[in-house]
């Protein structure tokens, strides 16, 4: 038994190795740039950890390319986590090679494959382009999951790859569009690239430029918000710009599952979806709190445009600003405060609580409304025009404690470090739905550069944490879960 168990460890180390594979794929464009750039700093921090996992990985790959595995849910929760938790590591080279502290680093790096956006650095326009480019990289490979790409383009992890998926991908429900995980992990890949590269045009039908054009175009769509401007996209100052940047920004935060029924011609999939109209309903509600309360300060039409923007860039977790929205009237930044809360569709790019868990908890406690007024009734959630699972319930009211629970711990733990308390419950709120906006220390003209340096750490765990939806971290911490 115990040689079984060697085996099988050898065996998920090796998984490991060949999911991590997939790093210097992502690190060979900044590699490029670098060297056309003559960035001597840039090329050796994307060289050295390329040619190391390059040695590591491509002997587990093809030792493993004709093998059958069959990974269990216990061995996705932790390939999961080490693969993100060893990315984040990996990817913090570059950072550091870049003249950051290797606590800024790994939180730097933390922030783009968790799509957080948020940054410790003070001058962003100053850092070398080729680390610009590999944040914008990171970002969108972070956005649609290592694993899920991982999945779709290495057969060898067809059979249990499900497994991975559920650990990684958002959301309380994880469902397969085809019969193969690996076709499924495709056509989601493939729809998340269309609508980059549509946006990549539509950007420089705008006036951007092509790197920049690019940069935004990855970032965006991931919902992480990095730009390469220090004051993002407000430095292009362009309506049409802002107006692309918010339609897409809620395209990425509704479930990626959409759009290939769409592409089948099934439109009332999306009407009958309960979770994308209450996305576009809440999106649609607060964006006009908002505008009515900017009218005085912008305009009707600039009141609508920033309105727009910054209720799809919270909504959609993307965390970007075009304006200081701490200067703006109480009632539209408790709007925005109130959206960190929120979150986008499950199965999506965004972070956050996810609408459906807001749905789900909103329609039961109607029901124990009317519970109270008919006692002997029989009462069911009904989700998508169907009768949803009982035990959906229970799971959502356990995640949704347990997202506040983690909140309030981090909101401590940064205040006793002499954060204020309303910044240090605005970073909590940011860091653990990876939302990237917030008030305070970290509002649209601050940045994370003057926390303490165990803070910057913490912060980065707890990135990874709310990016693979608290449960698939939260387990590993469980006695039950080392048992036999």
């Amino acid at each position: 038994m115990k040689q079984k168990r060697l085996i099988k460890q050898f065996i998920l180390l090796r998984v490991l190795a060949a999911l991590l594979g997939f790093i210097p794929v992502i690190m060979i464009p900044p590699l490029i740039m670098a060297a056309a750039l003559g960035e001597a700093a840039m090329i050796r921090a994307f060289a050295f950890p390329m040619l190391g996992i390059i040695v590591l990985a491509l002997p587990c790959f093809l030792s493993l390319r004709k093998k059958k595995l069959n990974l269990n849910a216990r061995d996705g929760f932790m390939l999961v986590f080490v693969t993100w938790a060893l990315a984040s590591l990996i990817g913090s080279i570059p950072f550091r090679m870049a003249g950051l502290s290797f606590s800024d680093a790994v939180f730097e790096s933390a922030c783009t494959f968790a799509t957080t956006g948020g940054t410790t650095v003070g001058d962003i326009e100053a850092l070398p382009r080729a680390l610009h480019l590999w944040r914008s990289l990171a970002h969108w490979f972070g956005g649609i999951g290592i694993v899920l790409i991982a999945v779709a383009f290495m057969p060898l992890l067809g059979i249990g790859g499900f497994q991975l998926i559920k650990a990684e991908v958002p959301g309380p429900e994880k469902e397969k569009i085809t019969p193969k995980v690996a076709v499924t992990a495709k056509l989601l890949c493939t729809a998340y690239g269309i609508l980059t590269l549509t946006l990549f045009g539509l950007y420089l039908a705008g006036g951007m430029g092509r790197f920049d054009a690019l940069c935004h175009s990855l970032t965006t769509m991931a919902s992480g918000g990095a730009s390469t401007r220090n004051a993002g996209l407000a430095a292009f100052d362009s309506p049409f710009i802002d107006g692309v940047s918010t339609v897409f920004m809620l395209l990425a935060g509704l479930n990626f599952n959409l759009y290939y029924r769409l592409l089948q011609g099934k439109f009332s999939d999306l009407r009958n979806n309960t979770e994308a109209r209450a996305y576009l309903a809440i999106f649609i509600i607060a964006a006009g709190i908002i505008a009515l309360s900017l009218v005085p300060v912008y305009g009707p039409a600039g009141a609508l445009r920033y309105a727009a923007y910054q209720t799809a860039s919270v909504i959609s977790t993307t965390g970007t600003a075009v304006a200081d929205y701490e200067t703006w009237p109480g009632i539209a930044q408790m709007v925005l405060f109130g959206l960190m809360f929120v979150g986008g569709c499950s199965g999506s790019t965004a972070g956050g609580l996810k609408v459906i868990r807001h749905v789900v908890l909103w329609k039961q406690m109607g029901n124990e409304v009317r519970r109270l007024i008919y006692p002997s009734g029989v009462f069911s959630v009904q989700l998508n025009k169907r009768v949803g699972r009982k035990d959906l319930i229970y799971g959502v009211a356990g995640f949704f404690l347990l997202y506040i629970a983690i909140i309030a711990a981090v909101t401590l733990i940064t205040a006793a470090a002499g954060i204020d308390l309303f910044s240090s419950l605005s970073a909590a709120l940011s860091i653990t739905g990876n939302v990237g906006a917030g008030f305070g220390v970290i509002g649209p003209s601050g940045s994370y550069g003057g926390f303490p340096g165990h803070i910057k750490w913490l912060f980065s765990f707890v990135m990874i944490v709310g990016r693979l939806e608290l449960w698939t971290v939260c387990v590993l911490f469980n006695p039950a879960y080392w048992r036999k």
